[in-house]
C-alpha cells in the first residue's frame, strides 16, 4: 500500500507544483478581488408617465414587474453564491499552497532520513566487518 503511494508521489512533478502554487494563490486572490468589488446593480427606474398611459395594460405590467423582481432576486442570490464560491476557491488555493509547502518539507525530511539510514547501515556493516 505504501509502495503504491510512493510510486504515485514520485510521478508528481513537485518542482512545477511548487513553482505554480504562488500563481494559483495569486490568481484566486485576483478573482476574489475582482468579484467582491463589484457593486450590485440598482434596478432601473420605472417611468410614471408610461404607467399612466398604459392603464389598460396595468395587469400585464404588474405581472412583468413581479417577474422582474423575481429575476433580480435570483440574480442577487447567484451573485452571493458566486462570491461565496470565489471565497472558497481563494481559501482552497491558499490551503493548496500550504499543502505543497508541507509536502515539500516532508520530502526533504524523507531524503534526509534515507541518507542517515544509509549512513547508519554502512556504519553497522563496517562495524561488523571490523569485529569479524
Amino acid at each position: 500500500m505504501a509502495t503504491g503511494l510512493f510510486s504515485v508521489l514520485r510521478l508528481v512533478p513537485w518542482g512545477e507544483v511548487i513553482r505554480n502554487a504562488p500563481k494559483v494563490a495569486e490568481g484566486a486572490k485576483g478573482l476574489w478581488d475582482k468579484v467582491s468589488g463589484r457593486p450590485v446593480p440598482a434596478p432601473p427606474p420605472v417611468d410614471d408617465k408610461v404607467q399612466g398611459q398604459l392603464q389598460a395594460e396595468a395587469h400585464a405590467i404588474a405581472k412583468l414587474r413581479s417577474e422582474l423582481q423575481a429575476t433580480e432576486t435570483a440574480v442577487s442570490e447567484l451573485q452571493a453564491q458566486m462570491l461565496a464560491a470565489t471565497e472558497l476557491i481563494n481559501d482552497l488555493a491558499d490551503q493548496n499552497a500550504q499543502l505543497v509547502q508541507g509536502v515539500e518539507a516532508l520530502r526533504r525530511r524523507l531524503l534526509w532520513l534515507a541518507a542517515v539510514t544509509v549512513l547508519l547501515g554502512a556504519a553497522a556493516v563496517a562495524a561488523l566487518l571490523l569485529r569479524g
